[in-house]
């Protein structure tokens, strides 16, 4: 009888329990591969109950309050999921939970139009912002990537130069200009899903980084779920149909894992007039798990991509064509192309070995091999024919905006035939192919070619191999290191590409003062080339980089922090294969080799003042190598190194205060960063750079010092289950800090020896300085989602002309000062153009289906609806470089030679749609 009131006793205490416990439970998997999805969290909406699922996907939320509650079940990459519970005291099992990648993170970022300026150079700002930031979930990184980066708008004001791309824990940033290449992976977004962001000087287990912060991407085979999905897109920006067929086995039987994909990406018209755009894509990822310490991971990248560029225009010629007129192109035998083509093509063989040596420390041994190709397409109309020993000829410029086919040239010089110029722009304005060829086939004693298309081109061979280690010394305490080393060999050449109907081109520079400076190649002077021959200039970059990296992390209830340093060697060494006859002395074979010894530190804290509330701090000093693009003055024609050539020096602060409150994530930043000893290099022509001297010059500024500084601002509010609002603002200021050293070299025999160019307190451009967003997003329970953004941009400025803001712009030919010269009209003529602000609506939205065991999904994307035409970006042509061309030019009513621009796109649209099994 004892024991029977005892068991009912107890019976009776554990169903009150059981009452009182007020439980929801669930399992949560991935809604493709049906797989269980760990450390999900799982929360009540509006309460501190959390929890984050275990390895089988499973959660239980205990203590529950009666009433109406929100259960928010919410995975980096994956739909947020919402669901209302009744609670009453009871346990409620909400079963299967399926959650579904976020569509919205499968815009094409990347696929910006490209622009051509006079250096060649492709700055990609909006591949500055995409890639870096596609990983990060910081409202503000991800505003920047989504909103603005068809501004293009720079975090913080700095180059992507200053982030590192990993793949598998390999620096994939190239060594000419220390920039990512993200078009060398295009297309393959299903396999690049799997990144680790850092941002800013915040620690990464794989590079110290710089102010950018960093990203890596791993491609193991065996880290993707199980499954195939098939893609669709349509778009009006650059390419106009995307299809995309990526295949992932999981990890199978025997150890073994398989993960391959492919994408063709294609339009013959991109939202600018004549960007045509050709590019496939191929990614295979095979991995052998031999046993729970070692694994093998062979990785096989190969993305082909051709793209037609679009160029930069006066104001004068945006109003009479539109900010689609692209004067690139032009109709050969009726047939649309252009003579601005980008072509890429550096596959990627990639080997890792990863190694668990205990439960606590891990190493990965990675080897990479790149080679390809890089081209830049154009026209060279200097093509001659020899009488009696001489290089005689060349043709008329083709380029339809050449300063001399507009009104404003006519007007200016009092021609007459101002109105002949308009209507031929306007009726036509095209580069006119057939008429190259016409005379080309014209010569009557020679058939060589005075129009050719050729390509600047680059082949290369980048050799990286390093050794990763990662340990965690106790509970506390984790030890990141590496060492690396990079071997890189480019071949840096011009090549015939057509020659236009002609036999042969004449390898001489026409302009050339004597016959020894005409050639290109003193040894096999007046040489005759045809196609696939290289031409002009002919040299090799070889580089080595030495580097070691070591970090510890500290990490504790209530304060974590972490230091880290970095020390490398870099040495560059230019090789002339040509002979150049303006620089016989200085241009065939090896150059000085360039040294330079690096290093960087950094460190922060995080203090955890509660769960919601906590203060982030980062600091860093580092100095960097001189890019090869940075350190020969010009390396076409010599071996010259930059004057005085030392490395950059990079300063870096950053304070936070971080919200994490169940209703509102908000992040408040302040930032610093300071740039000296700079060095940047351009390529122009110049009127007046000695008095009323011209001459194609390379511009050489050094010791610039630049800072930036700034608030960053992210708000992000769940303000129903199925409403949230977003808000985002970036309030900066970047400016020139000193008045920096500039000097000018010429094949044309001038030079401008080094003195100063007053720079300082201008701003650098580099997009909006100012940036808000405010918009909100709908998901519904049912799987369909949309949202709208409003952004307004600001203190966007043009790109001055170094050379305009020396003494030089005050000096006649004598050397003294201008006898008209008047300082107030000069301040008038230096004054740094401000564009005008602008507003920028996009909207968002999708659907996803379930449908036995397929799953489809939709996503579309309207950017800028209201079609609203503004500046995202320009510079000072460095032409007019002294005061009496300046002022002539200006008093004009359209200067012939003003600021050249960019323009943003219009209403543009974006549609992908997708089916997963």
């Amino acid at each position: 009888m004892r024991n029977f009131k005892e068991t009912l006793f107890v019976f009776l205490v554990l169903s009150l329990s059981m009452r009182a416990q007020k439980i929801v439970k669930g399992i949560v998997i991935n809604g493709d591969s049906e797989n269980p999805l760990q450390n999900v969290s799982v929360s009540i909406k509006d309460n501190e109950i959390a929890v984050l699922t275990d390895l089988n996907g499973a959660f239980t939320l205990n203590n529950i309050p009666n009433g109406r509650q929100f259960v928010v079940v919410s995975l980096e990459g994956y739909e947020m999921q919402n669901f209302p519970v009744q609670m009453s005291g009871e346990i409620i099992d909400l079963g299967i939970i399926m959650m579904y990648e976020d569509l919205s993170e499968d815009q094409d970022l990347s696929t910006i139009t490209l622009t051509d300026d006079e250096l060649n150079d492709d700055t990609s700002a909006a591949d500055n912002i995409s890639g870096l930031l596609q990983a990060s979930r910081d409202v503000y990184l991800r505003t920047a990537a989504f909103e603005w980066g068809g501004s293009f708008y720079r975090i913080r004001g700095v180059d992507s130069e200053n982030g590192k791309v990993l793949i598998n824990g390999v620096e994939m940033n190239k060594l000419y200009n220390g920039r990512p290449q993200w078009s060398n992976w295009g297309g393959l977004n299903d396999v690049l899903r799997n990144q680790e962001f850092s941002n800013g000087l915040t620690p990464s287990n794989y590079t110290f980084g710089g102010v950018l912060g960093s990203t890596n991407i791993s491609t193991r085979a065996s880290e993707y779920s199980e499954g195939t999905r098939i893609s669709y897109a349509a778009s009006n920006r650059s390419y106009v149909n995307r299809i995309t067929g990526t295949y992932t086995s999981g990890l199978m039987e025997k150890g073994w894992a398989v993960a391959v994909s492919g994408s063709r990406r294609s339009g013959n018209e991109g939202y600018v007039d004549g960007t045509f755009y050709d590019a496939n894509s191929i990614f295979a990822s095979l991995e052998k798990v031999f046993n729970d310490k070692h694994s093998l991971n062979l990785t096989l990248i190969a993305a082909e991509n051709e793209r037609g560029k679009n160029s930069p225009n006066t104001q004068e010629v945006y109003d009479l064509k539109d900010i689609k007129y692209n004067p690139y192109w032009g109709y050969q035998n009726g047939k649309m192309r252009n003579s601005r083509v980008r072509s890429i093509y550096e596959p990627i063989i990639m080997l890792n070995h990863y190694w668990n040596v205990s439960e606590n420390t891990e190493i990965s041994s990675n080897f990479s091999y790149q080679f390809g190709k890089m081209g830049n397409s154009r026209i060279n109309n200097n093509g001659a024919r020899l009488v009696d020993g001489i290089p005689i000829g060349g043709g008329s410029n083709p380029d339809p905006t050449y300063y001399q086919k507009l009104p404003s040239y006519a007007l200016g010089n009092g021609t007459g035939n101002e109105y002949e110029l308009l209507q031929q722009f306007l009726n036509d304005g095209q580069l006119d192919w057939d008429e190259m060829i016409r005379q080309n086939l014209s010569g009557t004693e020679s058939t060589n070619s005075k129009y050719i298309l050729y390509e600047d081109r680059t082949d290369s061979k980048q050799l990286t191999a390093n050794v990763i280690v990662s340990s965690e010394l106790n509970d506390n305490i984790t030890l990141n290191g590496k060492v690396q080393y990079m071997q890189v060999k480019s071949e840096n050449f011009a090549n015939v590409l057509d020659l236009l109907g002609g036999s042969g081109f004449l390898d001489v520079d026409t302009f050339g003062a004597t016959q020894e400076q005409k050639q290109s190649d003193l040894r096999n002077p007046n040489r005759i080339v045809t196609e696939g021959d290289r031409f002009a200039y002919n040299y090799d970059f070889n580089s080595d980089i030495y580097n070691a990296f070591l970090q510890v992390q500290f990490k504790y209830n209530k304060f974590d922090f972490y230091l880290a340093g970095d020390v490398s060697r870099t040495t560059h060494q230019r090789e002339g294969l040509y002979q150049n006859g303006s620089f016989a002395d200085t241009s065939f074979g090896k150059s000085e080799k360039l040294d330079f010894t690096n290093f960087g530190a950094k460190a922060g804290f995080t203090y955890k003042i509660s769960g919601r509330h906590l203060l982030d701090f980062n600091g860093g000093y580092l100095t960097k190598a001189p890019t090869l693009r940075n350190s020969f003055s010009n390396p076409r024609e010599n071996n010259d190194v930059v004057l005085d050539i030392t490395s950059e020096k990079v300063m870096a602060f950053d304070a936070s205060y971080i919200l994490r409150s169940p209703i509102i994530q908000a992040k408040l930043t302040g930032y610093y960063t300071g740039i000296s000893d700079a060095t940047e290099i351009s390529f122009f022509f110049a009127d007046g750079v000695g008095g009323d001297s011209s001459a194609f010059v390379q511009e050489v500024l050094t010791g610039v010092d630049k800072q930036h500084f700034g608030v960053e601002i992210g708000l992000e509010a769940q303000v129903t289950p199925t409403i949230k609002l977003r808000g985002a603002a970036n309030i900066g200021q970047y400016t020139y800090n000193n008045n920096p050293n500039i000097y000018l070299t010429s094949d044309a025999g001038f030079a401008l020896m080094p003195t100063t160019s007053y720079l300082k307190d201008y701003k650098v451009a580099s997009g909006p300085q100012k940036s808000y967003s405010f918009g909100f997003e709908y998901r519904d329970p049912d799987y369909w989602w949309i949202g709208a953004t409003a952004n307004y941009l600001d203190e966007t400025y043009v790109d001055i002309a170094p050379l305009k803001r020396t003494e030089n712009y005050a000096l006649d030919s004598d050397g003294q000062q201008f006898a008209d010269y008047d300082p107030e009209i000069a301040r008038e003529l230096l004054a740094q153009e401000q564009f005008d602000n602008y507003v920028v609506v996009n909207a968002v939205g999708g659907k996803s289906w379930k449908i036995g065991d397929y799953y489809v999904g939709f996503f579309a994307s309207i950017n800028n609806i209201l079609n609203h035409k503004y500046k995202s970006g320009g510079f000072e042509q460095g032409r007019n470089a002294n005061y009496r061309t300046d002022k002539a030019d200006a008093d004009l009513d359209t200067p012939v030679f003003g600021n050249k621009y960019w323009y943003g796109r219009g209403t543009t649209y974006f549609m992908n749609v997708y089916i997963r099994f």
